[in-house]
């Protein structure tokens, strides 16, 4: 079988997880302080604070910026429900605007009709590897004095006309075993705010800033240490991990017929989380059983837009149309893109999908 995804764990972060059990400190503590300093210089930011996960840092960092109750946070439908239920964590609203069929990322020429006296921020996420348009986003938040909260969970070292994806506004980062690096589990949030990562790292830890002084509410949201010795060993393959997802993905893009490849504007690096197809013509559900029948994993992000979810609907009153983000939903198809592939199960991915799209 030719999994979809998995993990690239080798001696590295075995050793450095029983290092962390042989020292006795196994929450947070030293490793955490390395990787989040790890972090922040791949990010070229700042600071860098680890969380337990990547949907605790969007929480914190909605937190820290201080979105809160009737804030609008304009933001894509076209993702995983996290990043829009961190808006509602918060106690403020999502909007959603349509994506840009091509890139499948928030359409930044849409962003700005949807401001109104209630929008304090604008959540861009950099979908399967791929940057935002950041320059049209950023000159947008700047004429309106919008905050911005990148979601990056799905993009660790992507570049936008060479700066880093996070460093922009308040970045948020997934460490998930799927991702294009892994803690086993966790978060990390950028900033280069001083302000920001204050409040991030007291969010984070019980509202404290003097241990059991508790200045405001908080969370347990800490990463622990054995989680940050698998980050750190992981960190310093991730340049070697994207680059094989690259070559990777060249290789689709180059022998692939039938479907529409992905679309990399200029000035994008592109990183490859996903290597995400469109299948025309009504046949990516088949397409999908037929690569499974030949042992080819396949998924679909997103089948449901979450403007269609049904409590969004039902208990936020969400009815509204993005035409470009429900076509999305009914053609997209990723494929095997991970480092653990081989040139021979790749050329059998390609050649699977051909032969089916050839049938007609």
């Amino acid at each position: 079988m030719i999994n979809m995804a998995r993990p690239q764990i080798g001696d590295d972060e075995k050793k450095a997880v029983l290092e962390v059990m042989d020292s006795g400190i196994i929450a947070q503590g030293p490793r955490t302080k390395a990787f989040e300093e790890a972090f922040a210089s791949m990010c070229t930011t700042k600071h860098a604070i680890a969380t337990s996960s990547g949907t605790t840092a969007l929480h914190i960092a909605m937190l820290a910026n201080k979105i809160g109750a009737g804030d609008e946070v304009i933001t894509s439908a076209f993702t995983f429900i996290a990043s829009a239920n961190s808006v509602i964590y918060a106690g403020g609203r999502p909007v959603f605007v349509d994506i840009d069929p091509k890139t499948f990322n928030i359409d930044a020429d849409l962003i700005e009709a949807a401001i109104t006296p209630k929008t304090k921020a604008i959540l861009p996420i950099h979908l399967f590897g791929l940057p935002c348009d950041m320059e049209k986003i950023m000159a947008i938040a700047k004429k309106h004095n919008l905050l911005v909260i990148e979601d990056a969970c799905q993009s660790h070292g992507a570049t936008f006309k060479g700066k880093k994806v996070g460093s922009f506004g308040t970045g948020t980062f997934s460490l998930y075993p799927t991702k294009n690096i892994t803690s086993g589990e966790g978060g990390m949030i950028t900033t280069n705010d001083d302000a920001v990562e204050e409040a991030c790292r007291v969010i984070r830890n019980h509202g404290m800033r003097k241990r059991y002084y508790h200045d405001e509410i908080g969370y347990n949201f800490r990463m622990t240490d054995m989680h940050a010795a698998i980050g750190l060993a992981q960190i310093a393959k991730l340049e070697m991990f994207n680059q094989k997802r690259q070559e990777n993905a060249a290789f689709y893009d180059k022998n692939l017929k039938g479907v529409v490849t992905p679309f990399v504007p200029e000035g994008c690096q592109h990183v490859y989380h996903q290597y995400t197809v469109r299948v025309p013509g009504g046949k990516r559900d088949a397409l999908r059983a037929y690569l499974a029948e030949h042992e080819i994993g396949s998924e679909v992000y997103y089948p449901v837009p979450i403007h269609k979810q049904g409590f969004y609907q039902t208990d936020y009153g969400y009815h509204i149309s993005l035409p470009e983000t429900e076509k999305a939903a009914s053609e997209v198809l990723s494929i095997p893109v991970h480092p653990g592939i081989s040139a021979a199960d790749r050329e059998k991915v390609a050649a699977t999908i051909n032969e089916f799209m050839a049938k007609g």
